[in-house]
């Protein structure tokens, strides 16, 4: 439907499920997806090479997924990091739905999915892990960004990964320029299209 996007509040089309068996955290998984969110058919290409590259999450703390569609990131995490607590964040609400069926079913209980404004102001992220929302634009997409990398613990990293033809590179360098003294972005790994980024903040 006309508006229709991954990124929209509340998706007009109709909210029918489907399940789907992915590999998360070294296992094949059922889960369910619906029409409306990023990439209901699959694991998408980008979240692949995302998961494939990325170090073992902390084992603690809080750990950010940061436009989470129906989970594949944040409920990796949950299982990877069972003493973690995670933070699925979308604005989606649907997708926010799917995550909060998927980790049930996964029995997780360390899954929190939530609008951005639904994590508390004072939390500080031991990694982000994201998939970001290229498509909202740059401008929303860099403000995206200033709001959440700050909040990055100290020494801590965050990992994106992004398509080469949709501007990684000029992404890449808006970060090196814009983000506070003392953060890091490097190139972490190229495949099948996609680079990684990971952006570290400075030691205390």
């Amino acid at each position: 439907m006309a508006g229709d996007h991954y990124f929209s509040a509340s998706p007009e089309s109709d909210f029918t499920v489907r399940s789907v068996t992915v590999r998360l955290a070294g296992a094949e998984r059922t889960i369910t997806t619906a029409g409306g969110v990023f990439s209901p058919e699959r694991l998408d290409a980008g979240t692949q090479v995302l998961l494939d590259t990325v170090p073992a999450p902390p084992d603690g703390g809080d750990l950010l997924d940061l436009g989470c569609g129906w989970g594949p990131v944040a409920l990796s995490l949950g299982l990877e990091s069972p003493e973690a607590t995670v933070w699925a964040v979308d604005v989606n609400q649907r997708a926010l739905e799917l995550v909060r069926r998927n980790a049930s079913a996964l029995g997780l209980t360390n899954v929190n999915a939530t609008l951005p404004d639904g994590i508390p102001e004072h939390l500080r992220f031991a990694t982000i892990w994201s998939n970001p929302p290229i498509r909202v634009g740059k401008a929303e997409l860099h403000a995206l960004l200033l709001r959440w990398l700050p909040r990055l613990e100290p020494g801590a990293s965050a990992w994106f990964v992004v398509q080469r033809n949709l501007g990684s590179d000029s992404l890449h360098r808006w970060m090196q320029d814009e983000l506070p003294e003392g953060f890091a972005v490097e190139r972490a790994a190229s495949a099948k299209g996609y680079r990684v980024l990971e952006v570290r903040t400075p030691a205390e």
